[in-house]
């Protein structure tokens, strides 16, 4: 079994959570047509994903952290940051 540095593996969970939080926000802007803010979460995502790459390339292991922090950040942003207005309707519910 491959050797874990403890402190990669929370870098690299840490970095894929970003990502796709970053990620839903750059979808969120493309879906608005907003061009700058499209573009420039476009910037921070490539970013974010050059470190966990290059760090899990070195070692097959850190792909399951990367996994895992793509997961943590894509439920937490759309959990917090795409929440409905309390007492309207749901964002995307089909119209009455």
């Amino acid at each position: 079994m491959a050797t874990i540095d403890p402190i990669t593996a929370a870098g690299v969970l840490l970095a894929t959570a970003a990502t796709d939080a970053v990620y839903v926000m750059f979808t969120s802007a493309v879906i608005a047509r907003k061009r700058v803010p499209a573009a420039t979460w476009s910037a921070f995502w490539y970013v974010l994903s050059s470190y966990a790459v290059i760090s899990y390339t070195e070692n097959w292991v850190y792909v399951a952290f990367a996994a895992a922090g793509s997961w943590i950040g894509a439920y937490l942003t759309i959990t917090f940051l795409h929440r409905p207005p309390s007492g309207g309707t749901p964002v995307g519910a089909s119209p009455e």
